[in-house]
């Protein structure tokens, strides 16, 4: 279920998600969102951190991605670099 409310931006440009809204969605305090802005829409989406329950399983697929592909780490340098720029 959609809910709606109408909140305001203050002089600093913060706004208020309302009670309703945030007890629906389960939001606390300190949580970290995605802000996206096109014409007169602005978007909020909360940013959920990964876990690393699996994270070692996802290295070793990586690393076994990146041997298979030819992949080394002086490639990984050069586009880090280049992504930097």
């Amino acid at each position: 279920m959609e809910k709606l409310e109408i909140a305001s931006m203050s002089s600093r440009g913060q706004i208020v998600i309302p009670l309703d809204i945030r007890e629906h969605l389960g939001l606390k305090e300190g949580e970290k969102f995605v802000v996206v802005g096109e014409d007169d829409t602005v978007v909020l989406k909360k940013i959920a951190m990964p876990s690393f329950k699996n994270f070692d399983k996802l290295v070793q697929k990586t690393r076994q991605f990146a041997k298979e592909k030819g992949i080394t780490a002086a490639d990984v340098e050069r586009a880090i670099k280049r992504t930097r720029k």
